[in-house]
């Protein structure tokens, strides 16, 4: 799994709630283009996320599935963003001396084409677009309530 950290200020409910309404996704998660629905459960243990990714005209229907949730703590998400690949995303939440959040995803494919790509290959492209998505998750999550 291809691991990013941020270390983020908001206050320990501020992250999972971004987390949790499943509309945000596409404001943080890179390569995510909309949402066309969202599990009434979000994000409870086998709902999904149906978003689409890539840009207008070249959009490719998406569904993400939740496997784990642990609410304030842990989620974890199985992709099936196929031709491309099946990819598992796992977001933790550990909490740090000031009350704030470290925020830890950790990527892979786990079947596909993709999953035949070289690690070496791969793990910086995942690298750099997950580096940005924890960046807008924290940024999402430290906002000023409105």
């Amino acid at each position: 799994m291809i691991e990013v950290r941020r270390t983020s200020t908001a206050p320990p409910d501020a992250v999972w709630n971004v987390l949790a309404d499943g509309w945000y996704y596409p404001v943080w998660v890179v390569g995510a283009a909309r949402m066309r629905a969202v599990s009434a459960d979000w994000p409870a243990v086998g709902a999904e996320l149906h978003h689409s990714v890539g840009g207008w005209p070249f959009l490719l229907d998406d569904i993400r599935r939740a496997t784990k949730s642990v609410p304030g703590r842990e989620l974890v998400l199985r992709g099936r963003g196929w031709p491309a690949s099946e990819v598992e995303v796992q977001v933790v939440l550990e909490p740090t001396a000031d009350g704030g959040r470290e925020i830890v995803m950790r990527e892979d494919a786990v079947a596909g084409p993709a999953r035949l790509t070289p690690y070496p290959l791969r793990a910086p492209l995942i690298f750099q677009r997950n580096t940005e998505s924890v960046r807008r998750l924290a940024y999402l999550a430290e906002r000023p309530a409105p």
